[in-house]
C-alpha cells in the first residue's frame, strides 16, 4: 500500500486568514467538486510564497466566492495574498489517476492538468 497523490487544487490564492476560527482550512464549494476533495477530509497545504507546510481539513466554503481561507493556527504559517497547492492522498495498493486542477488568481477553475 502507498499513499498517492489523489486531487489538487494549484495556485489558489488565499483569500483570508481567521485566526478566530478552531481550524482548517475553507474552500470554495465549485473548487471541491472540480478535484473530487470531500469536506473534512485532511490535506497538505504548500505555500509557493513562503515555503510553508501544514495539514489540516476542509471546511466548504461558499460556492462560488472563490474563497481560500486559512482558519486558526494556519494563519499563522499562511497568509492572505499568498500562493498555495492543496493536496489530497489516498492510500491504495494500485497507480490512481489524480484529479489536479489549476486555478486562476481569483480561485476560479482553468482547467485540469
Amino acid at each position: 500500500m502507498r499513499f498517492v497523490l489523489r486531487s489538487k487544487i494549484h495556485k489558489a490564492t488565499v483569500t483570508e486568514a481567521n485566526l478566530n476560527y478552531i481550524g482548517s482550512i475553507s474552500i470554495d464549494e465549485d473548487l471541491l467538486d472540480k478535484a473530487g476533495f470531500w469536506a473534512g477530509e485532511k490535506v497538505l497545504v504548500v505555500s509557493n510564497t513562503s515555503g510553508a507546510r501544514l495539514e489540516t481539513y476542509i471546511i466548504t466554503g461558499e460556492r462560488g466566492s472563490g474563497i481560500i481561507c486559512m482558519n486558526g493556527a494556519a494563519a499563522h504559517l499562511i497568509k492572505t495574498g499568498e500562493e498555495i497547492i492543496i493536496m489530497g492522498f489516498e492510500l491504495t495498493n494500485k497507480p490512481i489517476e489524480p484529479k489536479n486542477i489549476l486555478v486562476d488568481k481569483n480561485n476560479k477553475f482553468v482547467k485540469y492538468l
